[in-house]
Protein backbone atom coordinates (compact mmCIF):
# COMPACT_ATOMS: atom_id res chain seq x y z
CA UNK A 1 0.00 0.00 0.00
CA UNK A 2 1.47 3.31 -0.93
CA UNK A 3 1.98 5.80 1.83
CA UNK A 4 -0.32 8.25 0.07
CA UNK A 5 -3.15 5.71 -0.19
CA UNK A 6 -2.70 4.71 3.44
CA UNK A 7 -2.85 8.38 4.52
CA UNK A 8 -6.03 8.92 2.51
CA UNK A 9 -7.68 5.88 4.09
CA UNK A 10 -6.67 6.97 7.59
CA UNK A 11 -7.95 10.49 6.92
CA UNK A 12 -11.27 9.10 5.66
CA UNK A 13 -11.55 6.94 8.79
CA UNK A 14 -10.89 9.91 11.09
CA UNK A 15 -13.35 12.05 9.14
CA UNK A 16 -15.97 9.31 9.54
CA UNK A 17 -15.36 8.95 13.27
CA UNK A 18 -15.71 12.70 13.78
CA UNK A 19 -18.87 12.86 11.70
CA UNK A 20 -20.35 9.88 13.54
CA UNK A 21 -19.56 11.53 16.90
CA UNK A 22 -21.14 14.79 15.78
CA UNK A 23 -24.24 12.90 14.70
CA UNK A 24 -24.36 11.16 18.06
CA UNK A 25 -24.03 14.42 20.00
CA UNK A 26 -26.51 16.36 17.88
CA UNK A 27 -28.92 13.47 17.54
CA UNK A 28 -28.68 13.62 13.76
CA UNK A 29 -28.98 10.06 12.43
CA UNK A 30 -27.94 11.13 8.91
CA UNK A 31 -24.58 12.45 10.13
CA UNK A 32 -24.07 9.33 12.20
CA UNK A 33 -24.85 7.06 9.24
CA UNK A 34 -22.62 9.05 6.87
CA UNK A 35 -19.79 8.84 9.39
CA UNK A 36 -20.18 5.09 9.64
CA UNK A 37 -20.23 4.83 5.84
CA UNK A 38 -16.97 6.77 5.60
CA UNK A 39 -15.40 4.43 8.12
CA UNK A 40 -16.57 1.43 6.10
CA UNK A 41 -15.13 2.99 2.93
CA UNK A 42 -11.83 3.44 4.72
CA UNK A 43 -11.81 -0.21 5.73
CA UNK A 44 -12.51 -1.29 2.15
CA UNK A 45 -9.62 0.87 0.92
CA UNK A 46 -7.28 -0.67 3.48
CA UNK A 47 -8.37 -4.18 2.57
CA UNK A 48 -7.97 -3.56 -1.16
CA UNK A 49 -4.51 -2.09 -0.74
CA UNK A 50 -3.44 -4.90 1.59
CA UNK A 51 -4.64 -7.41 -0.99
CA UNK A 52 -2.62 -5.64 -3.69
CA UNK A 53 0.44 -5.84 -1.44
CA UNK A 54 -0.05 -9.57 -0.89
CA UNK A 55 -0.46 -10.25 -4.60
CA UNK A 56 2.65 -8.22 -5.34
CA UNK A 57 4.63 -10.16 -2.72
CA UNK A 58 3.40 -13.47 -4.11
CA UNK A 59 4.47 -12.50 -7.63
CA UNK A 60 7.92 -11.35 -6.55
Amino acid sequence: MSLEDRAKAVAKNIEGKVQEAVGEVTGNPNDKAEGQAKQAESQVRHTAENLKDEVKKALD
